[in-house]
């Protein structure tokens, strides 16, 4: 096989459209294009969402306000009156013993603790965020806190 024998696949290649070059070229008179008005012209297309005239959808719907933060951590919430009743004293509360008693769906949401409620048992608890009143009424009842 030489260079010269080298040529593009079968059907891989199509001829170009001459329009506009005589009625024997098939796409002679109006270039295919029909008979004469808007479509005929250059350019003469509406653009997507054109709606005749009539106010277009976009424009008809309200704006909206405001906007998302992306970089917005959404926690799980407990509160320590949940880990009065499901945990026995001495227990360590992490992710893996929350999930197991059933208090959150899914082990890779951060958690946080709350104040809500009272506690009287010595607890370890490990988790992502605790707030301040739920610190001190976990160490008031003998038991540590520990933030991964």
């Amino acid at each position: 096989m030489q260079i010269h024998d080298l040529m593009p696949a079968p059907g891989s290649r199509k001829k170009r459209k001459r329009v506009g070059r005589g009625h024997g070229s098939g796409f002679g008179g109006t270039s295919g294009r029909g008979a004469n008005g808007q479509g005929s012209r250059a350019g003469g297309t509406k653009g997507p969402g054109f709606e005749g005239g009539q106010t277009p959808l976009a424009m008809r719907l309200p704006k909206l306000r405001g906007f998302k933060n992306r970089f917005r951590v959404a926690y799980t919430v407990i509160n320590v009156s949940r880990l009065e009743e499901k945990f026995s004293v001495g227990d360590v509360v992490d992710v893996d013993a929350l999930f197991a008693a059933g208090m959150i769906h899914s082990k890779t949401e951060p958690v946080k603790v709350l104040g809500d409620g009272e506690l009287t048992k010595k607890l370890t608890v490990k988790v992502d965020k605790v707030s301040g009143p739920a610190r001190v009424k976990i160490e008031s009842a003998g038991g540590t806190v520990e933030t991964l």
